[in-house]
């Protein structure tokens, strides 16, 4: 199987060739290939055959900031080994060029991304693809030499030009060989010296309608600020609720970057050694099993999920069938909760205390975990004409007409108090020859006297709705019209999800026991250099815990 990518091809959100870079064969022309990829309807794979192209090829596609990339082969290749290539062009890019990565900077970057792209892969090969090796290759031109250029002067003297020609110069410059640590720049200094480590969780929970839990993964990324001079060799040590038998079980499926030693991690779970590029990057990534054991199972309830919410939707309630109704329960409860601490300058964090929080060593702050930007997303049939009456306990509630959507926001305030908030919606279906002759702005027709009678009932009132008796369930259950119940059943929703974001607790429990930096093994630190060191924690939910109903 090839590992070679054949070219790159780069697409503004107007379906337009920004760029288009061959590395290797005779691949189709970017105007060929649009085409054949937007045939396909939304959402597009990955991965698209083309068998009618000649050569007959794969099509593997990314799409990040409005900006469609593709790349080709004509070969048998690795398709994640292609799209990871791609993520790395992105990165690069937003490194070099700045983030968000535009098209309108692509364009007026066309020297710098050139530069890139043939560092990056030869000949289809990959060679290079860390930022702080790919700066001491690629040149980037300053305000002046652009300024110099525009009036036809030389910013940088030509090569040949110098004194002692082109060996002179690299005697003079060993570091053009390249850095002895790829993924670091040499001769790094900083005036203050700091190291940040940032864990995310991202929640993606599918619930039966009963509440059981049919999936529940947590996806989880390390990111490692380090603003430090020299060339520190550094160790970070995590820990999980149960030792570790408890880590090993929490974290599946590590993934790392190049500069962490695997044999310590094969040998010591839970470790990391490494000595890190300069600036941020992502330290390691993995997967996280939330679902209860099969004992648990039986005996189930939204506390053995231990999230800080669960939601519940009820449909074709009230006489006709027309409302629904969604239950979220709010427990902002946390459990082994590690709130974002700031680190004294120590060679080891010490030992954690005991209960929810972790303590907060050298003096730094603690806050305890909130319930931010929570969002009931309820997705509504197409079929839907409008959703009226929309009642919430908490919060605010609107429905989207043009994306079909009811969307049910909470500011932090309000999503602070444990307990359970209630939506109650009408739906109104879509209009039927009888209804569009008979209704007109509100009022109906009485065929007998030829006049318009108001229609109280078509405009809202929430006075009138709140003086009204409540209506039990069994009371609606024993008036409801069962066909009237059965024709609107199409129109209820099928499935709700809840957003939002914690600041300061992990669903998986891991948690940093440690980060120290090894003197023996450092290099260029300094004498006494002490750096500040931070852990932030963050589990968000981007739609991630769904209940179908």
């Amino acid at each position: 199987m090839s590992s070679a990518v054949e070219a790159v091809y780069i697409f503004n959100k107007d379906n337009e060739c920004i760029l288009e870079h061959v590395y290797r064969s005779r691949p189709p022309a970017a105007r060929t290939l649009l085409p054949l990829y937007q045939r396909h309807p939304k959402p597009r794979p990955s991965v698209i055959s083309l068998p009618e192209v000649n050569p007959p090829s794969i099509l593997l596609s990314l799409l990040h900031s409005n900006l469609l990339f593709l790349s080709t082969a004509s070969v048998d290749v690795e398709p994640l080994f292609v799209l990871e290539f791609l993520h790395r062009i992105i990165d690069v890019f937003e490194e070099f060029i700045g983030a968000p990565l535009l098209a309108s900077r692509i364009e007026s970057s066309y020297d710098v991304v050139a530069q890139l792209l043939g560092e990056m892969c030869d000949a289809g090969n990959v060679c290079n693809t860390e930022p702080n090796a790919l700066r001491d290759d690629v040149e980037i031109s300053g305000w002046m030499d652009k300024f110099l250029g525009g009036v036809g002067l030389p910013g940088t003297p030509p090569t040949s030009l110098a004194p002692g020609g082109i060996k002179q110069q690299l005697q003079l410059n060993p570091s053009s060989s390249g850095p002895a640590i790829p993924w670091r720049r040499a001769n790094v200094r900083h005036t203050s010296n700091e190291l940040y480590v940032d864990i995310l969780e991202t929640l993606h929970v599918t619930l039966a309608p009963s509440g059981r839990p049919l999936a529940a993964i947590a996806n989880g990324s390390i990111a490692f600020t380090s603003k430090i001079s020299g060339v520190p060799d550094l160790l970070l040590t995590l820990s999980a609720s149960g030792g570790k038998l408890g880590l090993e079980k929490a974290i599946e499926l590590p993934v790392f970057h190049p500069c962490v030693r695997l044999a310590r991690w094969k040998e010591r779970p839970g470790e990391l050694s490494f000595v890190p590029p300069d600036g941020k990057f992502m330290l390691a990534g993995y997967e996280v099993d939330l679902m209860p054991s099969i004992h648990d199972l039986k005996s189930w309830s939204n506390a053995n999920l231990q999230l800080p919410v669960s939601i519940e939707v009820s449909k074709s309630l009230g006489l006709a069938g027309t409302d629904f109704e969604v239950r979220l329960a709010i427990y902002n409860t946390f459990p082994g909760a590690a709130s974002s601490t700031s680190l004294a300058p120590r060679p080891t964090l010490g030992s954690r205390g005991s209960g929810r929080s972790t303590p907060v060593l050298g003096g730094g702050t603690s806050t305890s975990p909130t319930l931010q930007d929570l969002v009931v997303t309820i997705p509504i049939p197409d079929t839907v004409r409008s959703v009226i009456d929309l009642r919430a306990s908490r919060g605010e509630a609107y429905f989207t007409a043009s994306e079909s959507v009811v969307e049910w926001r909470m500011s932090t305030k309000a999503a602070a108090s444990p307990g359970t908030a209630t939506l109650r919606c009408t739906v109104v279906g879509p209009l039927t020859d009888n209804d569009a002759d008979d209704m007109v702005n509100g009022f109906h027709s009485n065929p007998v006297t030829g006049n318009y009678d108001e229609q109280e009932d078509a405009y809202q009132s929430s006075s009138t709705e709140a003086a009204k008796a409540p209506i039990t369930s069994k009371q609606q259950q024993e008036s409801q019209d069962p066909r009237k119940v059965q024709q609107n059943a199409s129109l209820m929703p099928s499935s709700a999800s809840v957003s939002f974001n914690v600041k300061g607790w992990l669903a998986s429990g891991i948690k940093v026991d440690g980060l120290v930096i090894d003197t023996r093994r450092s290099r260029g630190l300094g004498e006494g250099v002490k750096p500040y060191k931070g852990v932030k924690y963050m589990t968000v939910s981007k739609k991630g815990i769904e209940t179908r109903c």
